[in-house]
């Protein structure tokens, strides 16, 4: 079993989310003899605006389930209301920074197989001269570092790595737009590293390391594989069936809450992944948005169960 950690800290994007989904298929609208000139136009079934952000998303679904973590972050004054409902549910906000910046925002679009594109406007995200691990130095906590301003992803990495804090490296969409020896860097020292299949495809490309020294490097890699579950360290762990989709959007985000708040508590990885699908699940059937679901630890217990045959 792990040494028990003092705190979870979640850092990375807090933002307005703008979800937007059409019932065609991207595959169907993409002409490959034509990508050098894309020119895309879809009619919209569904628009909606929600909170967001990948670090509130998984402090979100962790107050949910009991946890209380801690949010770092940045925002703008715009989202004054944003951080009190957060810190209603128990979430540790003191240290969300307030930026004259407005609050970032990500505008996604969602084709009926789950495929997005996406485009993320940081405003307040670049604000971060506040953002600091200091508070923790010497205290044991565990440190989410996911998508954020690239510099301040590699502030935050380079802190961990100094001060020995363990860290959760979670790169996500900004898998592309972080330098490749920063993307080194992040991977050179995590304890858990958190991807989806393409994501895992890109940080294999760009650095040009191996699936297998990947491994070598980093004690535990869980990649998503939307509908067909997780893989924990090449173990494929199955998600839920038989799910009705409505808005994958925020899906990955419930399940590192999920996966997460077993971890913490020192469970094996499979019962990790599979606490982690129940809970993605919750994003996924229910309303759109990332922060629109609601469960008692009651129907997490009752949902696991009838999915794993496991009592939580």
């Amino acid at each position: 079993m792990q040494t028990p950690y003092s705190h979870l800290i979640l850092t990375g994007s807090i933002s307005i989310d703008r979800i937007m989904n059409f019932g065609g298929k991207y595959k169907d609208l993409i002409q490959a003899d034509k990508l050098h000139f894309l020119s895309l136009s879809v009619l919209i079934d569904n628009l909606s605006h929600s909170h967001g952000g990948t670090a509130a998303n998984i402090a979100y679904s962790s107050a949910l389930l009991g946890y209380k973590p801690i949010l770092l972050g940045s925002v703008g004054h715009d989202a004054h209301d944003y951080i009190s409902d957060l810190a209603k549910l128990g979430i540790d906000t003191s240290h969300v920074f307030y930026s004259d910046l407005p609050t970032p925002t990500f505008t996604v679009l969602t084709d009926s197989d789950d495929n997005q594109i996406g485009g993320f406007y940081p405003g307040a995200m670049s604000d971060i001269q506040s953002l600091t691990l200091k508070p923790w130095y010497g205290k044991h906590p565990l440190v989410v570092i996911s998508a954020n301003d690239p510099t301040a992803m590699d502030r935050l990495v380079k802190e961990c790595i100094k001060n020995k804090l363990d860290y959760v490296y979670d790169v996500g969409q900004q898998v592309t737009n972080i330098t490749v020896d920063q993307l080194k860097l992040g991977l050179s020292k995590a304890k858990i590293l958190f991807v989806n299949d393409y994501e895992l495809g890109t940080i294999l490309s760009r650095t040009l390391y191996s699936k297998s020294r990947l491994q070598s490097m980093i004690p535990i890699i869980v990649t998503t594989l939307g509908h067909k579950g997780s893989d924990i360290n090449g173990v494929i762990v199955p998600a839920v069936k038989n799910l009705k989709v409505i808005d994958p959007t925020g899906a990955g985000d419930a399940y590192r809450a999920g996966f997460l708040h077993y971890y913490l508590q020192g469970q094996t990885l499979q019962a990790c992944a599979e606490l982690g699908s129940t809970v993605a699940t919750y994003t996924i059937d229910e309303l759109r948005g990332t922060q629109t679901h609601h469960f008692t630890l009651a129907d997490v217990i009752k949902k696991h169960y009838s999915a794993y045959g496991r009592n939580i």
